[in-house]
């Protein structure tokens, strides 16, 4: 039977979503690039640049580009680039939400057009993008992995807006795995425990939430981005093939607890 590396090792793909060393994505990056997996890393802007980019040196990454989903051209122009480097693609991980402060902090009732539509923008529609691009570098199928959070389902007190925002992000999810999956392209979201990220810390009495998770999960801890690292790589590997359009928890059981 191959190990996990085995299956791993050789894939191409793209990762979106680092900002720093404490990224969802780094915690991916980071788990992929020792199985031997190889991939572009995006970063935001040029203020992001000067975090990002060392870190995509440091993982080894042939292509390292500028890319927000919200300026035309810049998500083409970096699939471009990786038809032209590799002529396919394995895996993209999506690992980009926002939403302006104003709206993340007040009643979804309160929300404004402009913000719920950036949010959905940039959080959901975006995925939209990269399947359709991606689809036809997958020649041999692929994975499209993204990442969601427990307040899609359930009302998370202070999440807001991005609750209704990530609910269209799974179910954009199922949809797509119903259209790829003829070409044995796999979408997958992910959906991890609260995590000490730059994004989280947007999030309003982010702290309660750490401590609830504690408090729930039958291990009493909290997961971490090598966690939803190496649940990712399942998910991009051969060994989840039977498997596509699911939610998958990493959140050390919270979801399952009353």
């Amino acid at each position: 039977m191959e190990s996990i590396k085995d299956i791993v090792a050789g894939k191409k793909g793209l990762i979106v979503g680092i900002a720093n060393d404490n990224s969802i994505a780094y915690g991916c990056a980071t788990v992929l690039k020792n199985l031997g997996a190889e991939f572009a890393v995006t970063y935001l802007n040029e203020k992001a640049e000067r975090f990002v980019r060392p870190l995509a040196e440091e993982l080894g990454s042939p292509i390292i580009a500028q890319m927000d989903v919200q300026n035309p051209g810049e998500l083409e122009a970096v699939f471009k680039q990786i038809e032209e480097k590799w002529g396919k693609l394995d895996f993209v991980i999506h690992s980009i939400a926002f939403c302006p402060m104003d709206d993340l902090h007040g009643r979804v009732t309160d929300c404004s057009e402009n913000g719920f539509l950036q949010a959905m923008r940039v959080s959901c529609y975006s995925l939209i993008e990269m399947a359709r691009l991606a689809e036809p570098l997958m020649k041999d199928g692929g994975s499209i992995v993204t990442m969601s959070y427990y307040g899609a389902d359930k009302v998370v007190e202070n999440y807001n807006v991005m609750g209704p925002v990530k609910a269209a992000l799974e179910s954009t999810v199922r949809y797509l795995a119903a259209e790829l999956g003829q070409k044995k392209i796999r979408v997958h979201a992910v959906s991890p425990g609260p995590l000490k990220t730059r994004a989280a810390s947007g999030i309003a009495h982010f702290d309660k939430l750490i401590e609830e998770a504690i408090a729930r999960t039958p291990e009493h801890r909290l997961v971490d981005i090598e966690d939803v690292g190496m649940t990712t790589a399942f998910l991009i590997s051969d060994a989840s093939r039977a498997m596509t359009g699911e939610v998958t928890y990493v959140d050390g059981g919270f979801h399952m607890m009353a």
